[in-house]
């Protein structure tokens, strides 16, 4: 144990470049039992996603209800559900969601079904479960289940998906289901967002390269069907190869966060500034927040922003690397997904933004306004400083163990 402990801490001693700092994380009794700087860098992004929102929302807001708060309001009100939900998942040993993993599994499934026969549809999508005056989006909540689902199934079923197909292709016949439900509200985007983690999970489980193939080529196949076979996708990604082509139709939303980006140039127009927000950019606080915030604070303000969401996403990886080394498989598996949920959900939604991929109606992790997306990520986030804090833990109380020896 202690020749792993002197290990890690190797890394960050042998390189003091700033990169290194990203990883070098002290886990010696005398520091602190949980991860300061991702806690920090979590606090500071959902910090500057209130002001985005904020700027970004007043226009529509005015328009929509005669008062421009309207939504800042709505969104503080989420932040204090981010407070409790923080405060409750930072208490669950990490073992009661190991255990309970497929009974969350089914219940979200359950949740998935209800959404599709009383479900509040909103602009023509069907993906809401309302309850009283909230709105839970239950897509959300299916990443989360579904990645600590994962987790314990590669803790359980380690060996045969290595060995043979069947503990391979069981997880992707669950998968399968969830993929259906979620399909039908429509959202195809949290689809791609289970698939790419499922996959990623399979590939660092070590399941053999043959089926790691064959589910990445059925799944672009899918994809390819999907969008070839529903009309509105097809626009989507018409519009997206060129949206200048249809400037006023099919490619309006990009052609205007386009223009957004234009604007910004490398300092941007300075916080509130932003035209392309007087509604001229549809979803401005929600989907394409990105594009405002390139507007008002330029080149340099999206590569902070893509610098702190990067830094949270190593942070997860690292600390799933370090629980394997630990011996620690289910948190470790557990970090590796939300890492890789973090990361691709970025990449998604700046990319959508940029017209680099189709738009798939994600938020942008932390900052977006939303309170389903906004709450789900906390939990998700809390869960890693929970996980690191019982690393730790661990590691102090085997230090003390040899040294009482």
């Amino acid at each position: 144990m202690l020749s792993k402990i002197k290990q890690l801490n190797l890394f960050g001693e042998r390189f003091k470049w700033p990169l290194a700092n990203l990883f070098n994380d002290d886990i010696t009794p005398t520091k602190h039992l949980y991860d300061r700087s991702l806690l920090f860098a979590v606090l500071a992004l959902i910090s500057f996603g209130f002001v985005m929102v904020m700027s970004a929302s007043m226009p529509e807001a005015q328009t929509l209800t005669g008062n421009p708060f309207h939504f800042v309001w709505r969104h503080g009100a989420y932040l204090i559900g981010c407070v409790l939900i923080a405060a409750v998942v930072l208490q669950i040993e990490m073992r009661h969601w190991q255990n309970f993993s497929p009974l969350l599994l089914l219940v979200v499934g359950l949740m998935l079904v209800a959404v599709l026969l009383v479900g509040t549809t909103v602009n023509g999508a069907t993906r809401w479960l309302s309850i009283g005056p909230i709105r839970i989006q239950v897509a959300e909540i299916a990443k989360f289940a579904f990645a600590i689902y994962m987790a314990g199934y590669l803790v359980r079923r380690h060996q045969e998906i290595r060995e043979n197909a069947k503990g391979f292709y069981k997880p992707i016949a669950v998968f399968a289901a969830y993929a259906v439900l979620i399909l039908a509200q429509p959202d195809l985007g949290t689809v791609v967002v289970l698939f790419v983690g499922t996959v990623g999970l399979l590939f660092l489980a070590g399941a053999r390269l043959f089926d790691f193939f064959a589910l990445i080529l059925a799944g672009i196949l899918a994809f390819v069907a999907l969008v070839l076979f529903e009309p509105y996708r097809m626009r989507r990604v018409t519009s997206f190869l060129d949206p200048w082509q249809d400037p006023f139709g099919s490619g309006y939303q990009l052609t205007q966060s386009l223009m957004a980006y234009g604007r910004g140039d490398w300092f941007g127009q300075g916080l509130g500034n932003s035209i392309q927000k007087l509604e001229y950019l549809p979803e401005a606080h929600t989907d394409f927040i990105f594009a405002v915030i390139g507007e008002e604070l330029g080149f340099i303000g999206i590569i902070a922003v893509l610098a702190v969401l990067l830094f949270v996403a190593l942070r997860a990886i690292k600390l799933g690397n370090m629980c394997l080394v630990l011996e620690r498989a289910f948190e470790g598996y557990l970090a590796y997904g939300i890492g890789i949920w973090i990361c691709f959900q970025t990449v998604v939604n700046v990319g959508a933004s940029i017209g680099m991929l189709p738009t798939k109606g994600l938020t942008l992790p932390f900052i977006s306004y939303g309170g389903s997306s906004l709450w789900v990520m906390t939990a998700a986030v809390m869960m890693l400083i929970r996980i690191d804090y019982e690393r730790r833990l661990s590691v102090i109380q085997a230090v003390d163990g040899r040294a009482g020896k």
